[in-house]
C-alpha cells in the first residue's frame, strides 16, 4: 500500500523504476531534461522525505538544510558520490547511498569500446566513409594499432579495473597494474603483475584508468606522467575526468607524445579543454559508461531499494 512518503526525483530515469517507486510513495519528477540549478534543487527538495538524485546534483549543507529535518536520505542514481557533503550529512543524520556493483559490466565494456575505437581509428573511418572519400581498398589507409598481444596497464585494481584486465587476457595481453598496494585478488583473477605507477606508464601500450576521484587522484595523469608513456601508447579514461589534466593531455596528443586517447569523462564536464575536440587522435564519448538499458534500469532499482530502506528506518544496502 502506498504511504504518504513524499519523494522527489531530480531527473527522469527509466519509467519502470518511477512506477515501482510510486507503488510505495508520492513521487514528483523533474519534468525537464536538464540538471537543476542549485536554487531549483533547494526549492524542490523542501519538505521531502527522500530525494533520488543524480551524481551531478551538488548536495551540500545548504541543500540538506532546505530539505528539512524530516528528510531521511539522498539516494544517488550513480556509483560516484563526490557530489555529496559527507560531513554535513553525518551532522544532520541524513543517509546517503549510491549504486556500485551494477555498473561494472557496462563501464568495463565502455573502456574496451574506447580502446578499440582509438586503436583502430573507428571514428575517423566512419567519417571518411560518410564524407564519400572511400574509393576502394588502400593498403596504407587509416592504419591503426593492434590490441592483441600488447601490454595493458590498469591503474586502479577494484571491481572495474579487475574486470577490464580479465578481458585483456582473452586478447593475449600482458597485464600490469598499479594501486595504492598490491591486490591478491586482482593477480589471481588476471595474472597481472604489480608495478609502480611510473613503471606502468613506461611499459604499457594501453593504459586504462579506474580510480575514484579523491584529492590524491586528481591530476594523477599530467605532463610528467604523459611524458613517461610510449609515443605509441594510448590513454583510456572511463573513470573520472579530473584524474587527468586535460590541458596537458591536449598538448601530448598535439605533439605526438602519445599516439592516442579514448575519453568518456572530462575534467570540467560538460566542457572540454580547448583544442581537444579538434584532434583526430582522440575518441570522445559523452559520459556513457553506464548508458545501457540494462544497467540504467538496475541502477534505478538499487537506488529505489536504498531509498525505501531508509524510509522504513532500515540501513540502506549501499549506505555510504
Amino acid at each position: 500500500m502506498k504511504t504518504q512518503w513524499n519523494v522527489y526525483v531530480t531527473r527522469m530515469i527509466p519509467q519502470e523504476v518511477i512506477e515501482e517507486l510510486r507503488e510505495h510513495c508520492n513521487v514528483e519528477v523533474n519534468p525537464d531534461n536538464r540538471a537543476l540549478t542549485k536554487g531549483e534543487l533547494m526549492q524542490q527538495v523542501r519538505g521531502r522525505d527522500a530525494v533520488l538524485c543524480q551524481g551531478t546534483d551538488l548536495v551540500d549543507d545548504e541543500v540538506m538544510e532546505a530539505a528539512g529535518p524530516q528528510c531521511k536520505i539522498f539516494a544517488n542514481y550513480a556509483v560516484g558520490y563526490n557530489n555529496f557533503d559527507l560531513d554535513a550529512a553525518a551532522r544532520r543524520n541524513i543517509m546517503l547511498s549510491n549504486t556500485p556493483e551494477v555498473v561494472t559490466g557496462s563501464t568495463v565494456e565502455m573502456a574496451w569500446a574506447l580502446m578499440f575505437a582509438a586503436a583502430r581509428r573507428i571514428v575517423e573511418s566512419d567519417r571518411y566513409v560518410r564524407d564519400g572519400k572511400f574509393k576502394g581498398v588502400d593498403p596504407m589507409l587509416l592504419l591503426g594499432t593492434e590490441v592483441s598481444g600488447k601490454t595493458l596497464g590498469v591503474i586502479g585494481a577494484g571491481r572495474i579495473g579487475r574486470s577490464v584486465a580479465k578481458k585483456g587476457k582473452a586478447f593475449d595481453m600482458t597485464i600490469i597494474y598499479h594501486d595504492v598496494a598490491p591486490n591478491e585478488l586482482f593477480e589471481t583473477e588476471t595474472g597481472g603483475t604489480y608495478v609502480t605507477k611510473d613503471e606502468l606508464l613506461a611499459k604499457a601500450d594501453f593504459i586504462s584508468l579506474h580510480v575514484p576521484l579523491l584529492p590524491e587522484t586528481r591530476h594523477m595523469i599530467g605532463a610528467r606522467e604523459l611524458g613517461l608513456m610510449k609515443k605509441t601508447a594510448f590513454l583510456i579514461n572511463a573513470s573520472r575526468g579530473p584524474v587527468v589534466n586535460e590541458a596537458d593531455l591536449v598538448v601530448a596528443l598535439q605533439t605526438g607524445q602519445i599516439r592516442g586517447a579514448g575519453l568518456d569523462v572530462y575534467e570540467k564536464e560538460p566542457a572540454t579543454a580547448p583544442g581537444l575536440v579538434d584532434l583526430p587522435n582522440v575518441t570522445l564519448a559523452p559520459h556513457l559508461g553506464t548508458a545501457t538499458m540494462e544497467t540504467r534500469l538496475a541502477m534505478g532499482r538499487v537506488a529505489v531499494n536504498n531509498l525505501l530502506a531508509a524510509l522504513r528506518g532500515e540501513v540502506p544496502p549501499n549506505k555510504l
